[in-house]
C-alpha cells in the first residue's frame, strides 16, 4: 500500500469512529422533547382611570325672606300689646300702659316672626359629582420556571405553557401551544 493510500484509509477510519461515537451518544442521551414546567406566576399590570361619579342630594336651606324687617310681625305684636294695655288703669296710667303694651307687644311680635322665618326651610336637589381612580388589573405575561434536563431556569411567556414546554435543537419553544 502506498503512502496515501494509507492515509486515506486511516482518515476514513477516524471519521467513521466519530460519526459512530456521535449517533451512539445520541442514542444513549437523546436531547428531551419537552421541558417540564416547575412554577408559573401571572405577571399583571395595573392602571388606575379618572371616573366621574354623580350623586343627587337633598339640600335643606332657609326659605327667602318676604319681610327681612319683619314689619308684620311688629305690627301685628304692637296692636295686639297696645289692646291688653289699654285694658289696664284709668286717665294717663291707662295710656301709658297703651304705649308700653304696643312698645313690648311690637318687640315681641318681631322676635316670633324672626323664629318663624328662621325654621322656615325649603329642600332642593342638588347634584354633586367626584372624581373617583377605577383599577384595572391586567395579564401581561407569565413568569415560568422550568427544568430542562439538569438545569432549572426561567422564562417569560405570552401564554400559560401547561405541563410541559415542546423544546427542538435544544431550544424551548415558546411560541408552541401548550403542552399537557
Amino acid at each position: 500500500m502506498n503512502k496515501s493510500m494509507l492515509t486515506g484509509v486511516i482518515a476514513g477510519a477516524v471519521a467513521v469512529t466519530a460519526i459512530a461515537g456521535v449517533a451512539g451518544y445520541k442514542a444513549f442521551n437523546p436531547e428531551p422533547e419537552f421541558a417540564e414546567v416547575l412554577a408559573v406566576k401571572p405577571v399583571t399590570e395595573t392602571t388606575k382611570t379618572p371616573k366621574k361619579v354623580c350623586d343627587d342630594v337633598v339640600v335643606n336651606e332657609q326659605a327667602p325672606v318676604k319681610d327681612t324687617n319683619r314689619i308684620a310681625g311688629t305690627a301685628i305684636g304692637a296692636v295686639a300689646g297696645g289692646l291688653l294695655g289699654s285694658q289696664v288703669g284709668g286717665g294717663t296710667g291707662r295710656t301709658v300702659a297703651t304705649v308700653a303694651g304696643a312698645a313690648a307687644g311690637g318687640y315681641a311680635g318681631n322676635q316670633v316672626q324672626k323664629n318663624m322665618q328662621e325654621k322656615d326651610t325649603v329642600s332642593r336637589t342638588e347634584r354633586r359629582c367626584r372624581t373617583v381612580q377605577e383599577s384595572h388589573t391586567r395579564t401581561i405575561g407569565y413568569d415560568v420556571r422550568y427544568r430542562l434536563g439538569e438545569e432549572e431556569s426561567q422564562v417569560r411567556m405570552d401564554h400559560e405553557p401547561g405541563a410541559r414546554i415542546p423544546v427542538k435543537d435544544g431550544k424551548l419553544q415558546l411560541n408552541a401551544p401548550a403542552a399537557s
